[in-house]
């Protein structure tokens, strides 16, 4: 189909391939995320609790720089995944970390305290980042 697409067409089935992986892999983490916590993130901004928003953007945030950066230096798809599960895992245990910290986290959150969030946005954009360096090879 595409041995006689333009040149500039050629890496369109793997830009599809990691683009599709990397949204899937996103809407699972944050499945997972907002089952592992005992509040439920998307009623709560929808009521309109900036401290879920905060800490749920921060979360989401937190995982996707290292999945970026595995897209960016996989080598096809199926290492993407991998190394997105592995990116997966050590966002939530950040957030099992953070309330080790911070015990009242969870009822900080829910009753839209945003210091408590940010505070966590911040870890989780934090360990991301670095998370993200680390899956550079």
């Amino acid at each position: 189909m595409f041995d006689r697409a333009p040149a500039y067409l050629v890496t369109l089935p793997n830009f599809l391939v990691y683009f599709v992986a990397s949204l899937a892999l996103t809407a699972l983490f944050l499945l997972i995320y907002t089952r592992v916590t005992p509040y439920r993130e998307f009623a709560l901004i929808r009521a309109g609790n900036n401290a879920a928003a905060i800490s749920l953007c921060g979360a989401g945030l937190g995982f996707i720089l290292p999945l970026a950066s595995t897209i960016a230096n996989s080598v096809n798809w199926f290492d993407m995944v991998v190394w997105g599960a592995v990116a997966m895992l050590v966002q939530l245990g950040t957030y099992m970390l953070a309330r080790l910290i911070k015990p009242q986290l969870n009822q900080d959150i829910a009753a839209g305290r945003t210091a408590a969030a940010v505070s966590l946005a911040g870890m989780s954009i934090g360990v991301g980042i670095l998370n993200a360096a680390c899956l550079t090879w």
